[in-house]
């Protein structure tokens, strides 16, 4: 008889596992590291494109040697910056990332600038491509950016809603993500002069 009541207590217990929420916040862990190296696929992307726009350029504008340094500079910086899901969680990291892909930015249009100066890199069909597919490529890490940044807001909230936020604190015990956060001076327009 007691062998059933018990039975009987884990068939009706069952059901409350599954709502535990053990499998749903896992399943947004995982999401959260998918969509961080999606936005270091994207980042890698561009990495890689510069050697290529920076020979195009070096052609044409031998003497805007700095900016090409620069460039070369940034990227380099890049390369040495990695941020690892474990460090997700680290609001530091994810500032230091963001600091030097933003000097890597900065370092681009500067070359961009140089290209406008020059109508036969412009016209150079080589260079137009490697433009277009840097164009591409910073929208892609936008879009990886805000893809990472709804995957940190569902599991946010999952580890914080009930009764997942049970399961978290005595099962898990995972810490809130950090969602990638624009950089200060982006929020100042951009001066146009002409």
């Amino acid at each position: 008889m007691r062998t059933a009541r018990f039975a009987l207590l884990i068939l009706l217990l069952l059901p409350l596992l599954g709502a535990c929420g053990y499998n749903q916040i896992q399943s947004n862990e995982e999401a959260v590291i998918s969509a961080w190296a999606d936005v270091e696929a994207t980042y890698q992307r561009r990495a890689d494109l510069i050697p290529n726009l920076v020979e195009t350029v070096k052609a044409y504008a031998a003497h805007e040697k700095e900016t090409l340094e620069n460039v070369t500079n940034a990227r380099a910086a890049v390369g040495k910056v990695q941020l690892s899901p474990a460090d997700l969680s680290n609001p530091q990291q994810l500032e230091q990332f963001a600091a030097v892909q933003q000097q890597m930015s900065g370092a681009l249009s500067r070359l961009l600038l140089v290209a406008e100066r020059y109508p036969d890199l412009k016209a150079s069909q080589n260079f137009r491509d490697l433009q277009h597919q840097l164009e591409g490529t910073e929208n892609r890490i936008n879009v990886a950016r805000q893809r990472f940044n709804k995957a940190v807001q569902i599991f946010n909230t999952s580890i914080r809603t009930f009764p997942n936020n049970l399961t978290n604190k005595y099962l898990l015990q995972l810490e809130r993500k950090e969602p990638f956060k624009a950089d200060a001076a982006a929020a100042t327009g951009p001066k146009v002069q002409f």
